[in-house]
């Protein structure tokens, strides 16, 4: 979702003609919320069957009242004694943050419990912990909920269950796992937690982010992700299939992208795949403004009224538009029912859905149901704070632990401590706010007690800026709010200094010694404050580049978010005004003010100086989350900044005992810590308890059990284009990747070692209807306690299609005492060995040897043994029924389009792209070409070519200009004979789309 500040900005100036609400709105809204129906009807009569509720409510509802049920802030409706009711609270890691109805749709975030994000408690592979966490978020809202429900909604936007096939996408914090059968396993769990255990109602309704193949930011609403029919059903959808169809989900928000050419905001598979994995009553949302993007951003309808019309018709049941303000969405609904793009029986099946979730929370209850009793008391309680450690350990990555580096004796009298986030607890985007936050270095302390002596220094710059044409330095205020950044003072006191923190490609924060807050954009004007107490909010305007100039000196550039946008203004450089004030003025370098650097304190000096007098150096370095990759910025880059990198390097130089600290949302090209650190753990921003946990990890009091969730690629060049989505072609994800990964997916180690033996299957042979059990005997042979996640893949020996190297399919996290062994039960059912099969358009169970393994990673396996899976052989293709083009087996250049704006999909063509249909029976002679085509002018041609692109030329189709790309023509040739099995290819010239073909 957007920043609504960033929202409320776009919608109040967008060209949308609201007009006048409805007489009957009107008449509603002027009623007192707080009114209550005089008798009990049949629908607030728990004893009634769900359905009938449903019907007799809904039947009460005028067409004004229903339409009112759509927007995001539903209205009270008190002569039904309906309360108010809002979607959408945030709650990927805890509770986060909600918006307010009766303050201009203003931010408010929630203090309370702050989980490891989503990334984190996907690496516990703790589906068991996870539903906790769930259930404490779940209570926690419902405590929330008791304070104000004006505020804080019972539907929360979480879990984001997009999967992580780039670890470059900006919002990797917010998701699981590159692979979708765990990513659907851990949002399974959080999802069933949140909603609780009674069969009918829930604790809170969990809603799926964001329905499909949303893995990119960059250009995030006009960019189309191409998915070809095996990896949209094998991957995407998968992810969100499995936690919907285990009723662990209410139901899914449209993304902002397109898929194959169709904005996901009128996706039709909302409705006629979504809907179909599950018996509940889903309930749809669209992303924040995305309704308005379909005749903005992305120019998909010509009028709000077909857009909305559209979007409701595909399956969204609320419209995330306009804040609190739902009159518009009311007029647009209004008039799109005036034009004839809507009837009443549309409008009453998505309120059916609305009703149908709010039922089931409890909104017409006469008690609130059985989860109303949950009060304000339940939030940030003691156990909810322990299970805020525990997750946080369990969470913990071991990536390498060299000569036993690891633990740390507690009895270690010197430690030094060191790093940019060693003294520090960062929040992200989707965080509430922590009542108290536990930092790495506070943790330690603790842990070892007053004994020892713990060394500590952030390793970075203390600095002083003096104007080159003044003589004076830049000087901030004390206090914490600061003052105005003026150049004022004739010596650098530590109103003149600042800190230096380095998050990459030149961009730097500036934290004033005068206060501990960092430098900030003064309310969008051209000033600047010492008043963040983070770098923080959509814009982030806690940004600056320090340029070196060739004379010595530097300029400040400005790089707050906002720059990237007409509106925010040229103006990009610092200048020093007449009074003084540091004014962000100058569009070029050429006219930005100057001033030298003093360093008024080595940061690197004062970490080798803390590192050569400890016994060990533990250095926490990583990210800062709203810089680093976040929503609406994707990473240019998986390197460690530039100054934390030299950082490490001078630590480990100055003491070979170096633990090194990685605190970030995603995976890094840390190739030359892994060769040169004697150990590296990985944690990600992990809330409240991240101190404790680690000095529980640090010291052996938790011996690490997480587990990447995620493939570390070495390079950069190990991945292909962000916006490619086909991982099969591009050979994306553990899944397909052929190369040497520096971490592999499922990686972590333990203080201990783990043993595998006597792996046993329940039979040799199964059918497609089987279930495949696996037992393996796991033994702690180590010296201590610890946690082994036994992982189990398959790999499919035989088949016509390209399939996975090998696949996930199970897994458990078992907790093994010294010496002890565990015969670890694992089950598949062999359905899900299948794959999607294009030629028949269905699921299909080859038959095949399948080699199951089982070990400590996808890297790592420690125990084999092979089935024979009886399932059936895919015949070979006939494409002499009608074929769709984009159900190919492979290609080259091409695009996948919408069909229709409503339904269906297609392959757009430019000059020498090809389509490839493996293994077609051809018959005992080809006759004619024929295929469905749309070109808006320049037409083109299909030629047909045997066994490769530029093999034998069988014929050549003209196809014709349609006017238009949605407007279809049948383009026919004669074909030369051909007989027998071949692959087929089809070789487009020119610029057309082509929905279905046949050769006769």
């Amino acid at each position: 979702m957007r920043a609504h500040t960033t929202l409320r900005l776009i919608a109040l100036s967008s060209a949308v003609v609201v007009g006048a609400s409805l007489p009957a709105m009107q008449r509603l809204r002027a009623e007192p919320s707080s009114a209550a129906a005089a008798t009990t009807l049949p629908f607030q009569d728990p004893h009634r069957p769900m359905t009938a509720r449903i019907d007799d409510l809904l039947h009460r509802l005028t067409l004004a009242e229903k339409i009112a049920l759509l927007h995001q802030f539903q209205p009270a409706i008190p002569r039904l004694g309906m309360p108010v009711f809002k979607t959408g609270s945030e709650a990927l890691h805890g509770l986060a943050w909600t918006t307010d109805r009766d303050n201009n749709g203003a931010v408010v975030t929630a203090t309370g419990t702050v989980f490891p994000q989503s990334i984190g408690l996907a690496s516990t592979w703790d589906p068991a912990l996870i539903r906790r966490v769930g259930a404490a978020t779940g209570d926690e809202a419902r405590g929330f909920n008791k304070i104000n429900p004006r505020v804080w909604g019972l539907q929360l936007w979480a879990p984001v269950v997009n999967l992580l096939r780039d670890p470059r996408w900006g919002r990797n914090e917010e998701g699981y796992s590159e692979d979708a059968r765990l990513t659907g396993t851990i949002a399974t769990a959080y999802g069933q937690g949140i909603e609780g255990d009674d069969p009918v109602y829930l604790r809170a309704a969990p809603v799926l982010k964001h329905y499909l193949a949303n893995n990119n930011e960059v250009h995030r609403d006009t960019t189309s992700s191409n998915l070809r029919p095996r990896v949209k059903k094998e991957y995407d959808e998968l992810a969100f299939k499995l936690p919907i169809a285990a009723d662990a989900a209410t139901g899914v928000m449209g993304s902002y992208n397109l898929v194959n050419g169709r904005p996901n905001t009128v996706n039709p598979e909302l409705n006629d795949v979504v809907r179909s994995w599950t018996r509940r009553t889903l309930y749809n949302v669209s992303d924040a403004f995305a309704p308005y993007n379909l005749t903005g951003s992305e120019l998909y309808y010509p009028t709000n009224e077909q857009g909305f019309s559209a979007a409701l018709l595909a399956g969204i049941d609320s419209f995330t538009v306009d804040n609190q303000v739902s009159d518009p969405t009311i007029q647009i609904i209004s008039n799109a029912l005036a034009q004839g793009l809507l009837t009443e029986a549309d409008i009453d099946r998505s309120v059916r859905h609305v009703l149908s979730i709010r039922f089931r929370l409890g909104d017409f209850d006469p008690d609130g149901g059985p989860f109303a009793k949950i009060a304000p008391a339940v939030i940030n309680t003691p156990a909810h704070q322990q299970l805020a450690r525990q997750t946080a350990g369990e969470a913990i990555v071991l990536l390498k632990n060299a000569g036993r580096a690891l633990p740390l004796d507690a009895a270690t009298r010197k430690l030094a401590v060191i790093g940019p986030l060693a003294d520090t607890v960062y929040t992200d985007w989707y965080s509430g706010a922590p009542t108290y936050r536990i930092t790495p270095l506070a943790g330690i302390r603790e842990r070892l007690g007053a004994g020892a002596t713990v060394t500590a220094t952030e390793g970075v710059d203390r600095i002083a800026l003096q104007d080159v044409a003044s003589g004076k330095y830049v000087t901030a205020g004390t206090g914490d709010a600061g003052d105005i950044l003026r150049v004022s003072a004739a010596s650098a006191g530590a109103t003149e200094q600042f800190d230096v923190f380095d998050w990459g490609r030149g961009i730097v924060t500036l934290r004033s010694a005068a206060n501990a807050r960092y430098v900030d954009r003064f309310n969008f004007g051209p000033n600047f404050t010492n008043s963040a107490p983070q770098p923080h909010d959509w814009f982030v305007q806690q940004q600056f580049v320090l340029e070196p100039q060739p004379d010595g000196t530097v300029a400040i550039r400005y790089a707050g978010y906002e720059k990237a946008f007409d509106w925010a203004g040229p103006e990009i450089y610092l200048t020093v005004a007449g009074d003084g004030a540091l004014a962000l003025t100058a569009t070029t370098v050429a006219s930005a003010a100057r001033f030298r650097k003093q360093v008024i304190q080595s940061g690197t000096d004062a970490a080798v100086a803390a590192a050569r007098a400890a016994d060990t150096a533990v250095v926490v370095v990583g990210s800062m989350p709203f810089i680093n990759g976040r929503e609406d910025h994707d990473r240019a880059t998986m390197d460690l900044a530039e100054g934390q990198a030299a950082l490490v390097k001078a630590v480990r130089a100055a003491n070979p005992h170096t633990v090194l600290v990685l605190e970030m949302s995603y995976p890094m090209t840390i190739t030359w810590e892994q060769d040169n650190v004697p150990a590296i753990l990985w944690t990600s921003h992990a809330g409240q308890e991240t101190g404790h946990a680690l000095a529980d990890v640090l010291f052996g009091d938790v011996n690490p059990g997480g587990r990447l969730t995620q493939t570390w690629y070495r390079s950069l060049s190990d991945l292909p284009d962000i916006l490619d989505y086909d991982i099969i072609k591009s050979k994306r994800t553990y899944q397909y990747f052929t190369g040497q990964p520096l971490y592999a997916f499922g990686h972590g180690l333990s203080y201990t070692r783990f043993r595998y033996d006597g792996i046993r299957v329940s039979d040799r042979t199964v059918g497609a209807g089987d279930t495949l059990t696996v037992h393996v005997d796991v033994t702690n042979t180590g010296d201590r306690a610890g946690d082994e996640v036994v992982q189990l893949y398959t790999h499919q020996q035989r088949s016509r299609d390209a399939l996975p190297n090998q696949q996930l399919h199970a897994f458990q996290r078992v907790h093994l005492a010294r010496g002890q062994s565990q015969t670890v039960r694992l089950t598949v059912p062999v359905s899900d060995l299948g794959h999607w099969d294009v030629t028949r358009g269905r699921w299909v169970v080859e038959s095949s040897p399948v080699e199951v393994r089982v070990g400590a990673s996808s890297a790592d396996i420690r125990q084999r043994a092979t089935v024979s899976v009886r399932g059936e052989d895919i015949p070979a293709r006939r494409l002499d029924r009608e074929t769709r083009a984009i159900d190919f087996d492979d290609h080259a250049g091409v695009d996948l389009v919408d069909e229709t704006k409503e339904f269906g999909e297609a392959v757009g063509a430019t000059d020498g792209d090809w389509l490839k249909f493996g293994d077609a029976d051809l018959g005992r002679r080809t006759r004619q070409l024929s295929a469905e085509v749309a070109s808006l002018a320049a037409g083109g041609t299909i030629e047909v070519h045997l066994d490769s692109p530029g093999g034998r030329l069988l014929g050549t189709a003209q196809v014709p200009a349609t006017g238009d790309v949605r407007t279809y023509a049948t383009a026919t040739a004669p074909l030369a004979a051909a007989s027998g099995h071949h692959d087929v290819f089809l070789v487009f010239r020119g610029s057309f789309r082509i929905s279905t073909f046949a050769i006769d």
